[in-house]
C-alpha cells in the first residue's frame, strides 16, 4: 500500500516498460502483451483478460443498465459507454 504514495514502481514490464507498484498488477498488464483471456462468460462462451471485465458483460446479459443518457434515456451496463455515446448528441 505504501508504494501508491511513493509513486515507487519496482515491477517492470519487459514489453513495454510500464512500471507497477504490486507484482499482481504486472502479472494483469502482461495479459495486453500476450492475449490471455482467462475468464470466460458462461452464458456465450466470450473470454475477458479481467474478472471486472467478465462481471460487467453479465450486466449485458441480464439486461441490468443503470447508466441512462439524460438526453435520449438510452441505457448502458457501463459508465464507460454511456460516456463515448453522450459524445454523440
Amino acid at each position: 500500500h505504501q508504494r501508491t504514495h511513493t509513486g515507487e514502481r519496482p515491477f517492470a514490464c519487459p514489453h513495454c516498460a510500464r512500471g507497477f507498484a504490486h507484482k499482481e498488477h504486472l502479472l494483469r498488464h502482461l495479459r495486453v502483451h500476450t492475449g490471455e483471456r482467462p475468464f470466460a462468460c458462461s452464458q456465450c462462451g466470450r473470454c475477458f483478460s479481467s474478472r471486472p471485465n467478465l462481471i460487467a458483460h453479465a450486466k449485458a446479459h441480464a439486461g441490468t443498465r443503470p447508466f441512462a443518457c439524460e438526453q435520449c434515456g438510452r441505457g448502458f451496463s457501463r459508465k464507460s459507454h454511456l460516456v463515448r455515446h453522450q459524445a454523440v448528441h
